[in-house]
């Protein structure tokens, strides 16, 4: 089968223009809007030359939003990163795809590659002002986001606990059930997303738990008994049997700590006998996960003044010291790259990723780079969008806010379509869609 052209804000009407257009635009106002906010404290850590720096990024991101709105051609980067040579060599690639003369630029490239691209010029105007450089700028809202949803986590640890003290006698039916619960919360703690909402409040209120009968119906691709039929073998096999599941991150805050719930209840429930998660290097798309959220979510669980809480946070932090939940971080998961090349451009990673049993792709950023971010059939088979990506038997765990969708039973996408315009934008509908390693 032929392989589609990539989402791009050349389409008009699309929501990648819509994104280019609007919603970046408005990530770097915000971008802007902070660093000035945060004066004080660079004059008072680092004198005038704090002050200096707050200028130099300031005029660095209002040059890049200008950029963008007028559609200049993408340049190189100009920092010294250990992944600079990869994005330029990428930028020299995707000018090969051009007729002649023709600049890649914001709104006629792929909509995935500038949208990672205007993330990694953040990271770049950091860089080129230091002493500012370390400075997070989408630090304050993903902390703003974990306290607001306080109330729905609370409800999340007090469930794990509950569950804690009875399973020791559960049979294998309701432990299925039960895991289910938590891959269905783990699913729409992704709603959850900083940089769908262009950073505003976007937090979780009330307890997901109460709503799962609810949100059954809004499931367009349910494989929850693939990974139960993986997860089960650790639970029925001898005490030597391993199993080990991998999670790839999305967003810091409450979908975090539904990620560290699900980890926390299949080690606890004998599903799995390690946890490994993958983050990001450096901000990335307002609210992805970086090393730093992760300690400090477990952290602030852990100082909590709630039992259950809690209790959570300091099982988690033995459980990073006891190396059953292994933390790492890769430069690959902030290239522009889809995944298909990840041998290639990563092998090391790669490698790492086929000594898994099952790796969880959390958000919709991992599931666009999984299918390449492209205009597939709805029908496609979910393994043939993959194209040669098949380190181990993986799921991808999104609700969906963009417009890929495949692996669609037939007519299904033509009657949402006809039904609301938005359904592949909105996060209200989501997939947990399996594919074995072909």
């Amino acid at each position: 089968m032929e392989t589609p052209c990539p989402l791009s804000a050349k389409y008009e009407g699309s929501f990648a223009y819509f994104t280019v257009k609007d919603r970046l635009p408005q990530i770097l106002t915000k971008v802007i809007d902070t660093i000035h906010r945060n004066k004080n404290k660079f004059l008072e850590d680092y004198g005038e030359e704090g002050i200096e720096a707050e200028k130099k990024a300031i005029s660095f991101f209002s040059k890049l939003r200008n950029e963008l709105q007028t559609d200049k051609p993408i340049l190189a980067l100009s920092d010294q990163q250990p992944d600079t040579q990869i994005w330029n060599q990428y930028l020299d690639y995707q000018k090969t795809l051009l007729s002649n003369g023709e600049e890649p630029s914001w709104f006629r490239s792929p909509w995935l590659y500038v949208e990672c691209y205007m993330y990694r010029r953040i990271q770049e105007g950091m860089c080129l002002s230091p002493p500012i450089s370390g400075f997070d700028v989408f630090e304050d809202v993903k902390k703003e986001s974990f306290f607001q949803s306080q109330p729905a986590m609370l409800s999340l640890c007090a469930h794990l606990q509950e569950l804690k003290g009875k399973m020791s006698g559960f049979s294998n039916t309701e432990v299925r059930e039960e895991i289910h619960k938590l891959l269905q919360v783990s699913l729409w703690g992704n709603k959850c997303d900083l940089s769908i909402s262009g950073g505003q409040d976007n937090s979780q209120k009330t307890s997901v738990l109460s709503s799962l009968e609810d949100f059954k119906a809004f499931i367009l691709v349910d494989d929850m008994d693939s990974l139960w039929n993986i997860l089960l073998r650790n639970r029925d096999g001898n005490n030597e049997s391993r199993t080990r599941v991998d999670i790839v991150l999305d967003n810091a805050g409450f979908e975090l700590v539904t990620d560290f719930i699900l980890a926390d209840a299949m080690l606890s429930l004998n599903l799995a006998t390690e946890v490994h998660f993958h983050g990001k290097v450096g901000p990335w798309y307002v609210s992805d996960t970086t090393k730093h959220d992760y300690d400090w979510t477990i952290q602030k669980c852990l100082a909590t003044n709630n039992k259950w809480m809690s209790k959570c946070g300091q099982t988690w932090k033995e459980n990073l010291k006891k190396g059953r939940w292994v933390y790492h971080q890769h430069l690959f998961w902030t290239l522009p790259h889809e995944y298909c090349t990840m041998a290639e451009v990563a092998p090391d990673l790669y490698t790492e990723l086929q000594k898994s049993d099952l790796v969880l792709f959390k958000g919709d950023l991992n599931y666009r780079k999984l299918t390449g971010d492209r205009k597939w059939d709805y029908t496609v088979p979910f393994s043939e969008a993959l194209r040669s990506f098949h380190p181990a038997p993986l799921c991808s765990i999104r609700t969906l806010k963009a417009d890929v969708q495949v692996g669609l039973q037939e007519g299904v996408g033509e009657r949402l379509s006809a039904a609301e315009t938005d359904w592949m934008i909105s996060g209200k509908y989501g997939v947990i869609q399996f594919s074995p390693v072909v």
